[in-house]
């Protein structure tokens, strides 16, 4: 029998962007942005994914970064306020091993032209199988893919 453990944590991660809330929001909320910035920035072969931003709408996705591993990212949207706040929980999966369950907020607050971004996680780490510390940088390596996403939209997205 495998020894069953669980790491509780917490982190934050701050992000100023050069874009308002209203355009960062959007990247969350059109699919065909946060499909280039989050669904598809690591260029993995995607097994399936659907996409349902809406207070009790779902998120479901199934990649394989090898061809091999299965990864699996089940979500669900709690509370939104367009252009301030983004409440979810989601939990992960490896080949069918669940690795993680998280509840994670997302805060826009304008600051002056720019948006400053708190994400803020607060996740059980199940069996070794994932540590906070390597979800912290996924999760900041995404917000960069979201910089990159903002700068290439331009101010008139």
């Amino acid at each position: 029998m495998t020894e069953r453990s669980v790491v509780h944590a917490t982190f934050v991660i701050n992000r100023v962007y050069d874009a308002t809330p209203a355009r960062v929001f959007k990247a969350f909320s059109n699919s065909e942005a946060r499909d280039r910035w989050f669904v598809k920035s690591e260029n993995w072969p995607v097994a399936d994914y659907t996409y349902d931003f809406r207070v009790g709408g779902q998120e479901h996705g199934r990649f394989s970064p090898d061809g091999k591993l299965i990864i699996l990212n089940e979500t669900t949207y709690w509370d939104i306020v367009p252009d301030q706040r983004i409440v979810m929980a989601y939990a992960m999966d490896i080949d069918g091993n669940r690795i993680s369950v998280s509840v994670a907020t997302i805060e826009l607050k304008p600051e002056g032209a720019k948006t400053r971004l708190v994400y803020t996680e607060q996740g059980a780490f199940l069996d070794g199988y994932d540590i906070p510390a390597q979800r912290e940088a996924g999760c900041r390596d995404l917000y960069e893919k979201l910089a990159e996403e903002l700068e290439r939209q331009g101010a008139d997205a």
